[in-house]
């Protein structure tokens, strides 16, 4: 089984050469790591102009600028470069949290009902309270695999994919056309939403498990959630009719909860904050037609897209 890794890099950090570093420990390892990275100066930085290749031998790099960079088009045109069984999506800044993270994602990949399967992210030492609960309650200890049987149990949930780390056959990939293109947000749901509607499954892979997470900024907030709601709004095939307030007040209603049982009480007043500016941009950005083009600006994360 041939297995390829995808990963797109913009200004990378540290932790990008520490996940090149780990997909060499792993006990299956990449036939190649395609890096496709926005704006060359960047890597240049990190690396001291150093070529990738001398260190990691799998690795191959694709240049492109910041007009040609697109959620799904730049996946897309990865995954065309993939000639094997299986390419995994991951970003950046997602730290295998072993190694077995390809064994493992792949693994539940066998059931021949399954298209793609996500794994598991676990908070960052560094990560507040209310980020390492949000965590656990999004990617919670135990696997299960998802279809159209389960969409009035789980509503969007159903959907929930994510290209942090996230393993797809290829064939089934090419058949269902790949990602959407010209996105901001939600390559992967969008694609899974269309996996499960074409009779596919979607598996989460708990014991697949990266170290990933985010201390964001109640303006960041805003804005990521701006973008989603964006996403949502432009496809109304995938999105609508299936609500996403439902589940992001009982995660907000779980997360205060938690807050009051392990003694920090206080921390429920930012909870309010984040979780009011999430709402806000979720909601201007599902309205984003009405507003005015530099208000859209101004509230979206992705300045470029509207470009």
């Amino acid at each position: 089984m041939e297995i390829d890794v995808i990963i797109p890099s913009y200004k990378p950090g540290r932790e990008f050469l520490e996940l090149l570093e780990r997909l060499e420990e792993q006990t299956v390892l990449a036939e190649r790591i395609l890096v496709m990275n926005t704006e060359k100066r960047y890597l240049d930085e990190l690396t001291g102009g150093a070529d990738l290749r001398e260190r990691f031998p799998r690795v191959e790099v694709y240049f492109l600028s910041k007009q040609e960079f697109d959620h799904g088009g730049t996946r897309n045109r990865a995954a065309g470069k993939c000639g094997g069984d299986i390419f995994i999506c991951m970003t950046q800044d997602a730290v295998p949290a072993d190694r077995h993270l390809i064994e493992r994602l792949t693994e539940a990949l066998e059931r021949e009902d399954v298209a793609v399967a996500y794994a598991r992210q676990l908070a960052r030492k560094d990560s507040g309270e209310i980020e390492r609960f949000t965590r656990r309650f999004n990617y919670p200890k135990e696997s299960c695999v998802k279809g159209a049987q389960q969409l009035e149990e789980l509503g969007i949930k159903t959907f929930f994919c994510s290209d942090v780390c996230a393993a797809y056959k290829k064939k089934i990939f090419d058949e269902l056309g790949g990602f959407t293109e010209h996105t901001m947000f939600n390559e992967d749901m969008i694609y899974a939403a269309g996996a499960v509607r074409a009779g596919w499954k979607i598996a989460y892979a708990a014991r697949a498990r990266v170290y990933h997470s985010h201390n964001y900024s109640c303006g960041q907030q805003f804005r990521r959630n701006f973008d989603n709601g964006v996403s949502q709004a432009q496809h109304p095939e995938v999105f609508s009719g299936i609500s996403a307030e439902s589940e992001g007040l009982r995660l907000v209603g779980r997360t205060a909860a938690h807050l009051c049982r392990v003694g920090k009480p206080w921390l429920v007043g930012k909870l309010a904050a984040e979780s009011a500016a999430k709402y806000a941009g979720f909601f201007l950005g599902k309205r984003y037609r009405h507003l005015p083009g530099w208000v859209v600006k101004r509230c979206s994360a992705s300045k470029d897209y509207w470009t």
